[in-house]
This record gives C-alpha cells, sequence and structure tokens, in this order.
C-alpha cells in the first residue's frame, strides 16, 4: 500500500479530530472517565499519535501521561502505585506514553527488574485492569507496530536530525539490537495480560499516518453513542464596540520587527 501523502491525511484528519471533541464534549457531559494505553516499539510513532489525538482537544480535560524513570522512593512502592495518581476524573482522558506495561517490555529485556517481579506483574496486570473497568473506566490498549527496516531508518533520521536526537537515549540505541528480544517479550505480555475486559488491540504502524488514522477511527468505533445535546454559544455586542490593547506604565510591548 502507497505512503499516505501529507495533504490526504491532513484531510481525513480534520473530520476524525472533530468526532475527537465530540467524545470529549460526551465525556465531559456523562462523567465517563477514559485511558488510552499507547504501546508500542521505539520509534513506531506513539507520540505523534498522542499529539494527533490531544492538540485540538481541552487540555485541562485531555491529559498526557508521560512518567520519567522512576525515582528511588518510587521504586520502593508497590509497581503500579506511581500510576494511580494520573488515573482520569470524571469527564476526563488520560493518554498513557507508555504505562505500567514498561516492565513486560524494556524492563524485562533490559534486565531492570528480577524475574520475580516480572512473573508477578503478569499476574496482576489483568487484576489491577479488572478492577479499573469494574469501577466505570474505559480502558483502551494499542501496540503499535513496525518492521525492524522501517525502524532503522527512523532511527537513522533521528540521530541526523538535532530537533528529533532528543528521542534516542543510550536506552534506545542499546534496545535497537534487541529486536527479536522485544518481540519475544510482547508475546509473553499479549499472552498474560490480552483478556476480555481489557483487550490488545495491534496497529500498523509502518505508515504512521495511516497508523493514527486508523486508530483513531477503532478508537471513536468503540465509544458508546456519543450524541449529546449542543448548546451555541451567542456573543453579544460590546458595548461601545471593541478597544485596542493598551499600556499604560512602564511597560511596553516590544516593536515588530515584520
Amino acid at each position: 500500500m502507497a505512503k499516505l501523502k501529507k495533504k490526504e491525511y491532513e484531510a481525513l484528519l480534520e473530520p476524525t479530530q472533530v468526532e475527537l471533541n465530540n467524545l470529549a464534549h460526551w465525556l465531559q457531559h456523562t462523567g465517563t472517565r477514559m485511558m488510552v494505553l499507547v504501546e508500542g516499539r521505539d520509534t513506531a510513532g506513539k507520540g505523534g499519535l498522542i499529539s494527533a489525538i490531544a492538540e485540538r482537544l481541552n487540555p485541562r480535560q485531555v491529559r498526557v501521561a508521560a512518567l520519567a524513570k522512576p525515582t528511588e522512593r518510587e521504586r520502593t512502592q508497590w509497581y503500579f502505585q506511581r500510576y494511580i495518581p494520573h488515573l482520569p476524573a470524571a469527564g476526563e482522558m488520560v493518554l498513557f506514553d507508555r504505562s505500567w506495561y514498561n516492565r513486560a517490555g524494556v524492563e524485562k529485556v533490559m534486565g531492570y527488574c528480577t524475574d520475580a517481579e516480572y512473573q508477578l506483574f503478569l499476574k496482576q496486570a489483568p487484576v489491577f485492569e479488572q478492577m479499573l473497568v469494574d469501577d466505570g473506566i474505559l480502558l483502551y490498549k494499542y501496540w503499535l507496530t513496525v518492521d525492524q527496516a522501517k525502524q532503522e531508518k527512523r532511527f537513522a533520521e533521528r540521530a541526523a536530525d538535532p530537533l528529533k536526537r532528543w528521542k534516542l537515549s543510550p536506552v534506545d540505541l542499546e534496545a535497537r539490537e534487541r529486536y527479536v528480544e522485544y518481540g519475544r517479550a510482547r508475546d509473553a505480555m499479549f499472552e498474560a495480560t490480552h483478556t476480555t475486559h481489557a483487550p490488545w488491540v495491534v496497529v500498523d504502524f509502518n505508515d504512521q499516518r495511516s497508523g493514527r488514522l486508523d486508530l483513531i477511527r477503532h478508537l471513536l468505533d468503540r465509544t458508546p453513542d456519543l450524541t449529546v445535546p449542543d448548546i451555541p454559544i451567542e456573543l453579544k455586542p460590546l458595548p461601545g464596540g471593541p478597544a485596542k490593547d493598551r499600556f499604560d506604565g512602564p511597560v511596553r510591548p516590544i516593536p515588530s520587527r515584520y
């Protein structure tokens, strides 16, 4: 399949972003809570997908959770504890740029956890997610897949572009050589945590633009009826007409150069 052109992608994305606004309005109107876990290989396009979902939505309602590596104190907590403060309240959507599944992926492959910790996670994750779902949270789990040749091309692009180089951490560079190991860890994770109450959905992200549209469409189609009352906003005429923004006192705006 040919790669989706930018103009075609933007034309297709705009109406889905309108629907995402309807979704956010529905969440707020009904008080429903939603969580979207975005997982996948390095360079798959997690950040771009999350931006496409969130960029036209109210950041006070739709939040992104991208946790740094745990602190010394957090390492002594129950594993899921550091994620709990980021769970949504009524009417909110939280997009997790990686989640507790770090333990089943990077921590497992890179040796950052013990085998006992890993096995306990595989046992507890479905139970933890059952509790979230039982409490009424809409929980969606997506895995973004990318072939190794495509991943290598994106690694090279990031290494060559100073504006993207921040995306390459030492862990990413080491993980690049463990493509097969990450695949095995993913499959074991699916086997243990793909449940009826919180199933995994795999999305092809070899073409990131097509992948974003497919995932957003799937997310919208899985959500209940989004119809809510449409209350129009009427702006009354300003008394005396619009005023210019003038400054008094010592503060002055910077003169325009253009």
